[in-house]
């Protein structure tokens, strides 16, 4: 076999289809209730029990034993430096395009892993606080580049995981409401030293400027939910078509304007949201940084999770 033959089967990862990473797992205790499963599912989103027992269930056990690991190596380190030892915050970052159903991910390892000895207290933040607020966006003229790199506040977002990562007893984010479509003033989510925390967001496996602190840095684990173009742009034409007959109906939503298109009307608003905003920022700043993830879940175009690839150690 030649180099180049070999350099096209080198890969950092390795890849488990469904069948091989459920193995993984098969002889553990389901822990949600059907009733859970279906709050937890996110809108247009697919999950059941079978799919939170071979996909989820094997990779919160993995993350359980990534942080006690974790926890063992601070201690080590804290003992090696004299240094009173702490428990350290587990961080684990989520990213991915928007509709990928990376929110729901984020809520089902949130809840396995709050079942796990070791990590009962578990947090999920989204990046969308770190937003700049509306009026800011327009001042800067970036309000149509809403989830691109250049419109969320990094050193927020820094200052905050690093007070998380060192211990700080009470830790304030900025609050997001997708009703509003902005960042609502004076409201804020509290954590109190969680033992794991999972941050959740389009482009949090994003690398540093040059010299600079990157948000990944902070993770101990890293996943990209990850699909077909196709397939994402699709979901998110359904989403919005759902969400137009529901949520967008509330006169309090920012996008009430859109409740009252017929049904074409509503999929070619969707279809221009995605290929003016949605898909360049996928294709230029979220899908590049996949590479970058510990772990990629792969799903198929029904949105269930058909291949797992795990970085090899």
């Amino acid at each position: 076999m030649g180099d180049s033959a070999l350099q096209a089967q080198a890969t950092p990862f390795v890849a488990l289809d469904r069948a091989d990473w459920a193995r993984l797992a098969r002889n553990t205790p389901q822990p949600l209730t059907e009733i859970e499963v279906v709050q937890l599912r996110g809108l247009g989103d697919f999950l059941d029990m079978r799919e939170v027992a071979e996909v989820y269930l094997p990779l919160s056990r993995l993350l359980n034993l990534y942080a006690a690991g974790t926890q063992q190596l601070h201690r080590a380190t804290s003992d090696f430096l004299g240094e009173r030892t702490e428990k350290v915050p587990f961080i684990i970052g989520v990213a991915g395009s928007v509709a990928v159903g990376k929110s729901t991910v984020s809520r089902v390892l949130r809840e396995l892993l709050r079942r796990w000895e070791g990590t009962p207290r578990v947090e999920l933040v989204t990046t969308d606080g770190f937003l700049y607020p509306n009026a800011e966006l327009e001042r800067r003229g970036i309000l149509d580049r809403k989830g691109f790199p250049e419109s969320y506040d990094r050193r927020r977002l820094l200052r905050f995981l690093t007070e998380v990562k060192s211990g700080v007893s009470e830790v304030r984010a900025p609050y997001y409401s997708h009703v509003v479509y902005d960042i609502v003033p004076d409201a804020q989510i509290v954590l109190h030293r969680p033992e794991v925390l999972i941050v959740e967001g389009l482009n949090v496996l994003q690398p540093a400027m040059t010299g600079s602190l990157s948000v990944s840095d902070f993770f101990d684990f890293s996943i990209y939910v990850d699909a077909r173009t196709r397939d994402i742009a699709n979901w998110f034409v359904e989403r919005f078509r759902t969400l137009q007959q529901s949520a967008f109906t509330d006169p309090s939503s920012y996008f009430h304007r859109f409740s009252g298109l017929t049904e074409e009307e509503a999929t070619a608003a969707a279809l221009g949201y995605w290929g003016e905003i949605n898909e360049p920022n996928l294709k230029a700043n979220i899908r590049p940084t996949r590479s970058r993830a510990k772990l990629v879940l792969r799903k198929a175009s029904d949105h269930t999770v058909a291949t797992v690839l795990l970085r090899k150690l």
